[in-house]
């Protein structure tokens, strides 16, 4: 039995305890529990996690006394929407004036155990301070949903992924080592390590293989490219965090069709670590929401009040188990839709059918219409001659916006005829999906950069154009 005997908090799980190879789930009377007992489970969780930031986090005291909350208003799971919601830039802020942690750290510096942070590519980079018990329960998390998407003790894992402040890599490790397989923690990001990769899979034959989508199709060219077949590799199980692709049908059709393995969507966000607990069972039927270890709302993007079952809004996210660095109400920014009806695994836990299909913040309007680069990339790889990558170049003439697609093209549409009728196909395919008529500009398979971690496929250059205007 992996879960406590009795309703302490935090948490404290066997750490050599398993089920059975066959056994179909880790933590049965949690996963497959009713929603209504279990949700009784997350609610003396919650309670017992915002009494800790209360009493630790001036961060949390000050801003819950400002909403006028505090612990004793948590009497239901829906009490949790009338307190804030943290937002990255309350973070960036809170380590600006408390550095390095911040002021919601929760732990005493020296109990700290790992230091990870953010890449700062949008804003300053966040610290991530977690404590020593909070690494052991985020492996038990990891292990509980890998268990769910497949991975037994006798897989070999590839992890391809970078090995760097990133917690993505060190996430799958962790819960890779507790689930009891072998972990090949490969890496990437060094010149030449792709290639190195795929020679060291021809040879030890890993069973699973976890990285970004983008860069598992990268890994495929390569391999193609040395004579090799994907699929005759072996992998049975191939989990993605980074990006939406694993969630987007085309590319995970594609990336299954490549491999010959499940693809297994899987990714919260960095400072929600477990983030796992946004991930897929074998039936890939969409991500499980694992609410007994983060528990998740999906909010209105403004008011951020939870919607209802069937609606779309953005993932907010709280701890239940952390005590370094608890988030309480984080916003993801991302965007999803969600439902409870059934999945075939048995599972109660509410679902994200489409996966994390964007960002609110890597939305672009053109001509009145909202566009998500996963549209564009589910409709481009759906077609018959594309040939794998592409770049989205958003721009503006006179007062007319303008939606360039840049995309590679198969040896198998070289000629001029077949290259035209693809481009005309892909235009149409465009227009009918995105309601705008965009240009497209094809380029050989190959033109285009590949990418070892999370691909930045759109453009926008209208600023230049308003700049161009201000200064004439």
């Amino acid at each position: 039995m992996s879960t406590p005997a009795a309703p302490s908090w935090p948490p404290r799980y066997d750490p050599v305890w398993r089920p059975a190879p066959d056994a179909e789930y880790w933590a049965p009377e949690l996963e497959c529990a009713d929603p209504k007992t279990r949700d009784e489970i997350v609610l003396a969780k919650l309670r017992a996690q915002v009494q800790y930031a209360w009493e630790r986090s001036a961060f949390y005291r000050r801003r819950w006394e400002a909403a006028g909350v505090a612990p004793a208003t948590l009497r239901t799971l829906a009490d949790l929407a009338r307190f804030p919601v943290v937002e990255k830039a309350d973070l960036r802020a809170a380590q600006a004036a408390a550095p390095p942690f911040g002021d919601y750290l929760c732990l005493e510096p020296r109990e700290i155990a790992r230091i990870h942070g953010s890449s700062g590519t949008t804003g300053r980079p966040t610290v991530f301070g977690v404590g020593r018990d909070d690494w052991e329960r985020i492996g038990e998390a990891h292990a509980r949903v890998l268990w769910a998407a497949g991975l037994r003790p006798d897989d070999r894992v590839l992890i391809a992924s970078f090995f760097s402040l990133y917690l993505g890599s060190w996430g799958a490790l962790k819960g890779c080592e507790r689930l009891g397989a072998a972990v090949f923690p490969f890496g990437a990001g060094v010149p030449g390590q792709t290639l190195m990769a795929v020679q060291w899979a021809r040879d030890l034959r890993p069973t699973a293989f976890y990285g970004t989508p983008s860069y598992a199709l990268h890994f495929a060219e390569t391999a193609r490219r040395e004579g090799l077949e994907p699929r005759d590799f072996g992998f049975r199980t191939l989990f993605f965090s980074g990006e939406p692709g694993a969630g987007i049908a085309a590319t995970k059709g594609l990336i299954e069709d490549t491999f010959g393995g499940a693809c297994i969507d899987m990714g919260s966000m960095a400072e929600m670590t477990p983030w796992m607990t946004n991930g897929e069972c074998r039936q890939r039927t969409g991500m499980h929401l694992w609410q007994d270890i983060v528990y998740t709302q999906v909010c209105d993007p403004e008011t951020f009040a939870p919607v209802p079952y069937g609606g779309e809004g953005t993932p907010v996210y709280t701890h239940l188990e952390r005590t370094s660095q608890p988030m309480i109400r984080l916003v993801s920014g991302d965007l999803a839709r969600w439902t409870d009806a059934p999945c075939p695994c048995g599972r109660t836990y509410p679902r994200l059918p489409l996966g994390l299909y964007g960002r609110i913040d890597d939305m672009f309007i053109v001509r009145g219409e909202n566009i998500y680069p996963s549209a564009i990339e589910d409709t481009l790889r759906a077609i018959e001659g594309f040939g794998g990558e592409f770049r989205v170049i958003v721009s503006r003439r006179e007062t007319m916006d303008e939606l360039l697609v840049r995309a590679e093209y198969a040896a198998s549409h070289a000629a001029e005829a077949p290259r035209a009728a693809l481009a005309a196909r892909m235009k149409e395919r465009l227009r009918a999906r995105l309601g705008v008529t965009p240009l497209i500009e094809l380029v050989p398979e190959g033109a285009l950069p590949r990418t070892e971690f999370k691909a930045r496929r759109v453009i926008d250059d209208r600023d230049l154009y308003k700049k161009g205007i201000t200064h004439s």
